[in-house]
């Protein structure tokens, strides 16, 4: 068998694409395999790698290309993760669900329709209120394509020297072109509002300006998004520069039941009146909902008892309720 070290060597040079030190690390375990009287294996293992040597490494466009984190300049700008979170991890409703599913299959198959000279959806721009997933979306993507989640650094971007938010744009889209994956910039209306306002920031226009030229002159093999809570704010020149407008939405009183249901599914015994909780969960984010079954799970587990309660639930959903009555505007009803 090989070595704990030899395991490891053979990850790492993997992980850094070390072709000759993975071959070396390989033709050590093979003849470590041979002194052990292990024949047989060796020489299969001795030819495995004499094949992969001799056999020219292709690596499709779709392949993501391993990064463990923005290196240089870009370090202020992105932040990287490697999200394992599926579509069936989401409660969505049949529009948006087969929205994403409609963007995943053109990504899946994104060679295939470029062959065709057709171009897969990849420039998308997320819009709704906070809490309805539009982030988790983002790294829902990231994760079914098995490629990195890059998390635009907005505070990081916008400078007050002239002409250094610009530089720094261009990085980011250098890198969407030189690495594929998942590119968020969420907030994205802190730099995409409208021209026209009038409080509108020299440097935040331009910026917007150089965002339209950047993404429309992109031809790349990387997705990005733009997510807002305000799409009312956006100035009108970006919506025609992306390829899928995917709206999010409040949770309709059958998707709050589905909701809740998931999330509680975790707990032993579960005894509540779903229909009186999305009543009274009217008005939340998919967000706000999960965190109330969370703090209601806990108080559970903490007082040590066995079932979680409909009033268990009700208690956190009517305070964030009242929360929403007194400090937050109200958010637009759901879509029907």
């Amino acid at each position: 068998m090989a070595s704990a070290e030899q395991i490891k060597a053979l990850v790492h040079s993997h992980f850094d694409g070390d072709e000759e030190q993975f071959y070396s690390v390989a033709m050590q375990m093979a003849a470590a395999a041979a002194r052990k009287g292990q024949g047989k294996f060796a020489q299969e293992l001795r030819s495995l790698i004499d094949q992969a040597r001799t056999t020219p490494s292709i690596k499709p466009v779709n392949t993501p290309t391993p990064i463990s984190r923005p290196r240089g300049e870009l370090v202020d700008l992105l932040t990287v993760s490697y999200p394992k979170v599926r579509l069936t991890d989401m409660t969505l409703d049949e529009r948006l669900a087969n929205s994403l599913k409609r963007i995943l299959n053109e990504q899946r198959h994104f060679d295939r329709l470029r062959s065709h000279g057709l171009s897969p959806r990849r420039k998308l721009l997320f819009t709704g209120p906070p809490g309805t997933g539009k982030t988790m979306s983002a790294a829902v993507l990231a994760s079914a394509l098995n490629l990195p989640l890059f998390t635009v650094r907005l505070d990081g971007l916008i400078t007050r020297y002239l002409g250094e938010s610009i530089a720094k744009l261009r990085l980011i889209f250098d890198a969407v072109s030189q690495t594929r994956a998942v590119y968020l910039f969420d907030e994205f209306d802190s730099i995409g509002t409208h021209r026209g306002f009038a409080n509108d920031v020299g440097e935040i226009k331009r910026v917007l300006n150089s965002f339209l030229m950047f993404i429309e002159q992109d031809n790349s093999n990387s997705l990005i998004i733009a997510a807002t809570n305000h799409p009312q704010s956006l100035d009108y020149a970006l919506f025609r520069r992306f390829d899928e407008l995917v709206e999010f939405s409040l949770p309709k009183p059958e998707l709050i039941i589905a909701t809740l249901k998931q999330r509680l599914a975790s707990s032993d015994c579960v005894k509540v009146d779903f229909e009186q909780l999305a009543e009274a969960a009217g008005g939340l984010s998919f967000a706000e909902i999960t965190q109330a079954c969370d703090d209601a799970m806990k108080e559970v587990f903490l007082e040590e008892r066995k079932c979680v309660k409909t009033s268990d639930v009700l208690a956190p959903l009517t305070e964030r309720v009242r929360f929403h009555q007194r400090f937050v505007v109200k958010p637009p009803r759901p879509i029907e």
